[in-house]
């Protein structure tokens, strides 16, 4: 949790979520005069890694990078070089190796390129100002949407409240040509009105019953005929089935058996 927190007044991130620090171009989250280098207040930037060192290497990489662009050079191989020799630059000024040395060779190289390095800030410049001037003509496409927008809401509130004034005017209008003998009638009459309205609403109701959907919601239309057989009554029907045995005597023809002669009949029929 050191590193989560500032140096100098000790103020911890857990206990201060809206802690912001701050690094330098040394890539120090605070430096104390430990580093020699001096500080100032334009050179600090947020801190976006969670180690100081990579913000560091990201700002000389950009410090670096924005003098020459891939099309100042005439060949590949060229470029090649170059990037090479910008990559050799960033990794002494991040770790502090030969510092003063790279630092003559950035001085060198710039000035034997003045005129390229000028003309490419004037081209950034320019693409900074075009950029500025693209998000400004959108945010005015935005807001100009959002007015017709706002202005479009605004002309329906006024429909509706003409629609209602007229129709309010237009009540005003019958009640004043209404005949005087009509509202002075008696209580029959506004009986007989009421009557009148409640029927329209029965009959509007049962019309709304009616007038049911089409098609089930499983797809299949309503009021589709299907075929079935027209239903008759029960009436017996006596089985006639054919056992190929000797026929069994009808009740009637038996007559009158005593309880016991089935045993005895049984035992009988088992001794033959």
């Amino acid at each position: 949790m050191d590193n989560q927190g500032c140096p100098r007044c000790k103020t911890a991130k857990y206990r201060n979520q809206s802690l912001k620090r701050m690094v330098n171009v040394c890539g120090h989250t605070l430096c104390e005069s430990c580093c020699g280098t001096p500080l100032r207040k334009t050179n600090f930037h947020m801190q976006l890694f969670k180690d100081p060192a990579i913000d560091k290497e990201v700002e000389i990489c950009k410090k670096v990078l924005k003098i020459t662009r891939d099309f100042d050079f005439s060949s590949l191989r060229e470029y090649n070089d170059y990037l090479e020799q910008v990559e050799e630059i960033v990794y002494n000024l991040t770790n502090n190796l030969e510092v003063e040395g790279t630092k003559h060779i950035m001085e060198a190289y710039q000035r034997e390129n003045r005129d390229i390095i000028q003309k490419n800030k004037a081209k950034l410049m320019r693409e900074q100002e075009e950029l500025l001037l693209l998000e400004e003509l959108l945010l005015g496409g935005h807001q100009g949407n959002e007015h017709r927008r706002l202005e479009a809401l605004q002309e329906e509130q006024r429909q509706l409240q003409g629609r209602r004034k007229s129709k309010q005017a237009l009540l005003d209008n019958l009640v004043r040509h209404l005949d005087m003998n009509a509202l002075m009638s008696p209580p029959s009459c506004w009986h007989q009105h009421k009557d009148r309205t409640a029927q329209l609403e029965t009959q509007i109701e049962k019309q709304k019953q009616v007038v049911k959907p089409t098609i089930f919601s499983t797809g299949i239309p309503m009021g589709q005929t299907v075929s079935c057989i027209e239903e008759v009554l029960y009436s017996y029907q006596p089985i006639n089935s054919h056992t190929y045995r000797t026929p069994v005597p009808e009740l009637k023809l038996l007559g009158h058996i005593p309880a016991g002669a089935h045993a005895m009949g049984g035992c009988c029929y088992g001794d033959q």
